[in-house]
């Protein structure tokens, strides 16, 4: 235990330290960690932490995805409904269909790693998006379609890889009874919203009665961990349960008119923002440690950049041709916007959680994990820093 608390010390010491560089040479946060992250892993110096699935979904992303389902009005997220669930959902499952068969057929890989690489890498990161967008002080209707987007399209990909692990598992069947299906999408997804909302529900009694600052803050603690681990328990998406709970106390709780006393609301918001600083300083912190341990070569620096390329269009081939649907009505997304929500649709943990909880006999697993990688490392790294510039010459924030 002392180790632990030992090495989650130096790595916020790190963090910080990076953040006060970051902000004195005017670039992303998050790729100053990831850097910094790779330095360490060369150097003498080695944390006891690593990189693993259970870190990423038990420790680190629950409190991400609460943090920014609060910020997230139920108003603003009416109005833009369709074009965020059209982009989230069908935009999704193209991605993941056009990267399948790019995988398939361009790379030559078997179906079944094709699938699950096509499914993990399809969506967006609301950790990496979110802490991109904070970087560049990007606000109003830009900022609800790119953080709604990655939130629902979170939910859509876990929700996906598990029905596609499950037909892995089925020891290549060709496919799933239609009945097991809709059972596990039930599952699932009903499961997540409803583990969510009852966890919500809960805790807002409680805030009710409470009336203490502290205690009110402490709740949402326990609502984003708890409605995450209660929906995993049962087999449910937690990723689902959490948004779910983070929208519902958003709105009931910490709005204006909600259900938390002023000074609640104050503390628990300023609260969130430093628990979103935490997670997103160790989750690319360990990235950046994980990337220097990649054999990369393996692949070839060729075929890596043609995976880039094809992750790329597949997202391009889901942001333009769907958001043209909207051309000529009220939810129009300007032409500005598109670049953004397609250059700026950047991977990071929950793909490399998924691509960590492959199954170890899988075929090509440790290509479909290098691939992963260095798709989020060049999201992170190459996309977020260029950002500010395309941000800029789209006008959307001011030349600094």
């Amino acid at each position: 235990m002392q180790d632990f608390l030992t090495s989650m010390l130096e790595l916020l010491m790190i963090a910080i330290v990076v953040a006060l560089l970051a902000r004195r040479l005017r670039l992303p946060y998050s790729v100053g960690l990831v850097v910094a992250g790779t330095g360490l892993a060369l150097s003498p110096f080695h944390p006891g932490l690593a990189l693993t699935r259970s870190v990423i979904f038990d420790l680190i992303l629950p409190p991400l995805l609460f943090e920014a389902a609060i910020h997230i009005r139920w108003s603003a997220l009416r109005q833009d409904a369709l074009p965020i669930l059209t982009l989230a959902v069908p935009g999704t499952l193209l991605t993941a269909l056009a990267l399948t068969l790019a995988g398939y057929y361009g790379l030559g890989w078997p179906l079944q790693p094709a699938l699950l690489f096509g499914v993990l890498i399809a969506a967006t990161d609301p950790v990496a998006v979110i802490a991109m967008f904070k970087d560049n002080g990007v606000h109003g209707r830009l900022r609800l379609l790119v953080e709604s987007e990655s939130l629902l399209n979170d939910g859509v990909a876990a929700v996906a890889f598990a029905l596609a692990l499950a037909w892995v598992e089925a020891a290549g069947q060709a496919s799933l009874p239609p009945a097991q299906i809709a059972w596990l999408l039930a599952v699932m997804v009903g499961g997540g919203v409803i583990a969510g909302a009852l966890c919500a529900g809960f805790a807002l009694l409680v805030m009710r009665r409470a009336a203490d600052a502290v205690i009110e803050g402490a709740l949402t603690i326990v609502l984003a961990y708890g409605s995450f681990l209660l929906a995993e328990q049962f087999h449910a998406s937690g990723v689902l349960a959490t948004v779910t709970a983070g929208l519902c106390a958003g709105n009931l709780g910490l709005a204006r008119d909600g259900r938390l006393s002023l000074q609640g609301r104050e503390f628990t918001l300023a609260l969130w923002d430093f628990l979103a600083f935490i997670a997103n300083s160790f989750v690319f912190l360990l990235i950046g440690l994980a990337v220097a341990g990649i054999p990369f070569r393996e692949l070839g620096y060729v075929h890596l950049g043609l995976i880039i390329a094809m992750v790329l269009l597949g997202r391009a081939l889901a942001v333009y041709p769907l958001c043209a649907l909207f051309r000529g009505s009220p939810r129009a997304v300007p032409p500005a916007f598109q670049h953004v929500l397609w250059w700026g649709g950047l991977r990071g943990a929950l793909a490399l959680a998924l691509a960590l909880a492959l199954p170890v006999g899988l075929v090509l697993r440790n290509e479909v994990l290098i691939a992963t990688f260095a798709v989020v490392v060049f999201s992170v790294v190459f996309q977020g820093l260029t950002m500010p510039w395309l941000l800029r010459a789209l006008r959307i924030i001011r030349a600094r």
